[in-house]
């Protein structure tokens, strides 16, 4: 299973029992899986097997999913507003005391006014409506497998980006490995350095107690602890990348782990080539960080 990015964008469209409708599915980056949907009226219903179905194709990201429709074939009936029409025949005999010389009213003279006679549209049967809510879910399943192979087609790239950046981190631990071995010599040079600018003034130190703040120094600069970590979590994410997945939390994880040990790395560093290193590892881990952000 490959890895895949949290950003993508799906359409679909389809007709069933003369309605017509689209999806429109959009993600971007998010810390969990969070989801966003517009559906129009009377069709509110579908909310939660939209989340269900939403659910189980993506693990992660900010979701939106908005659906219109719109009828193209809905069969309209004939409506008598029989309360309204109560009410005017019942005001009858006092319009016809108040104007004596007009014509009484007609049957179609009385349909004719406005709000007695409503064009309505018929509501669909359960089987119509239940049928066309399956298709419309069938075509929400279509846009997020859409969406879904757009993610993963994104993350393939992503994935040759952070082996890049991996690799480059791994080529920089190896040169900070073969500046750190260097480092107990350099230590002591400088110390000799010092303690010879200072034996006009003070006593010079025996070779036994510089040997001891040589080592206690050495000790304090010693890199291999950081070096084998450095190692370690480059291991794991390589594992990560190639296993592919929801990893993009785990990854998360190791790139503070790495950033840990790059800052300890340069904190001991004596050397300002190996500090340069340093810093080089630093700046490629916040561009590992930065695409690892964009990972499922």
């Amino acid at each position: 299973m490959a890895i895949s990015s949290m950003t993508g964008f799906a359409r679909t469209e389809g007709q069933s029992a003369g309605c017509s409708w689209t999806w429109e599915v959009r993600s971007v980056n998010g810390k969990g899986l969070e989801v966003r949907s517009r559906l129009p009226a009377g069709f509110e219903a579908l909310e939660p097997q939209v989340r269900q179905r939403i659910a189980g194709t993506l693990k992660r990201g900010n979701i939106g999913a908005n659906l219109t429709v719109a009828w193209i074939e809905r069969p309209a009936g004939v409506r008598v507003n029989t309360e309204a029409l109560h009410q005017i025949v019942a005001l009858l005999p006092d319009i016809q005391r108040r104007l004596p010389d007009c014509l009484p009213p007609s049957p179609d003279g009385l349909l004719n006014l406005r709000g007695i006679i409503e064009i309505v549209d018929e509501q669909p049967t359960e089987e119509t409506r239940a049928a066309l809510d399956e298709a419309i879910l069938d075509g929400l399943d279509q846009s997020l497998g859409s969406l879904a192979a757009m993610r993963r087609d994104e993350g393939a790239r992503m994935a040759t980006v952070l082996e890049g950046h991996l690799e480059r981190i791994a080529g920089l631990c190896r040169e900070a490995n073969g500046l750190a071995a260097a480092q107990p010599a350099a230590i002591m040079a400088r110390l000799v350095e010092q303690v010879g600018a200072l034996i006009s003034t003070i006593p010079a130190l025996p070779e036994d107690r510089l040997a001891q703040e040589v080592a206690l120094l050495a000790t304090k600069a010693d890199l291999r602890e950081e070096l084998d970590r450095l190692k370690a979590h480059h291991e794991a994410a390589m594992a990560l990348v190639a296993g592919g997945g929801p990893v993009g939390r785990k990854l998360e994880f190791l790139c503070q782990e790495f950033n840990r040990e790059a800052n300890t790395l340069c904190a001991k560093s004596a050397d300002v080539q190996l500090t340069r290193v340093g810093i080089d590892i630093k700046a490629t881990i916040d561009q590992l960080r930065e695409q690892v952000q964009n990972i499922e």
